[in-house]
């Protein structure tokens, strides 16, 4: 089951980040990158790229995404993308944005909880132990490892007990706190495996209710 994935509305306005708001800019090759909108209209965006990067390629800007989380949910958009000045590629000019589609976001109950989790990165091809430090019903906050970055896609394995079988699925980093550790939001999770996570959650909200009556 694919989790939260909305068709694109072409029937309404076309939402917009406005100035200062977070964005990321993801490549055909699969990179997420970090930038801020430092100017925005009904029709064009200008983003700053966070973290410094090498110069863009004309086929690179042409398959450029950009993703932001709306009020509606996660918005992805493309269009005409240009670098405002050739001697600052960290500057880019979005023109004529369109919406590709809305990635619906449920609000989901998170709790603190410390379980294994074995994660395995697509990129590198590398299966890392690591746990949760949170976790919901639409994804996780792991510990590590370092090495996944931005927009990496994972399959995971989160073992909820040593009695029953592991919920597994894919996930993708969405972001990175400033203490290291990873946010994966799920792309795909069966609905029996999402239900026993959630079962998992409201178990644990329950003890943390009880410890504090007592």
């Amino acid at each position: 089951m694919k989790l939260g994935r909305g068709k694109a509305e072409t029937s309404k306005p076309v939402a917009l980040p406005g100035y200062g708001d977070g964005v990321t800019l993801a490549t055909a090759s699969g990179e997420a990158i970090p930038a801020r909108v430092i100017e925005s209209s009904a029709n064009t965006l200008l983003v700053a790229v966070t973290v410094p990067i090498r110069p863009l390629s004309a086929s690179e800007l042409d398959g450029i995404v950009l993703e932001f989380t709306a009020p509606h949910g996660r918005v992805r958009l493309q269009g005409t993308i240009t670098m405002e000045n050739p001697a600052d590629p960290d500057v880019l000019r979005l023109d004529a944005p369109r919406s590709l589609e809305v990635l619906q976001e449920r609000e989901y109950v998170r709790v603190g909880a410390a379980r294994p989790v074995l994660v395995h990165c697509s990129r590198d091809q590398l299966q890392v132990e690591s746990y949760t430090v949170d976790l919901s019903g639409g994804g996780l906050l792991l510990a590590g490892p370092d090495t996944l970055k931005l927009g990496d896609e994972i399959y995971f394995q989160l073992a909820l007990s040593a009695e029953e079988l592991p919920v597994t699925g894919t996930a993708k980093v969405v972001r990175i706190d400033p203490r290291g550790r990873r946010g994966v939001a799920f792309e795909e999770i069966s609905d029996l495996d999402q239900r026993r996570l959630i079962r998992f959650i409201f178990d644990c909200q329950r003890a943390e209710r009880r410890l504090g009556l007592e």
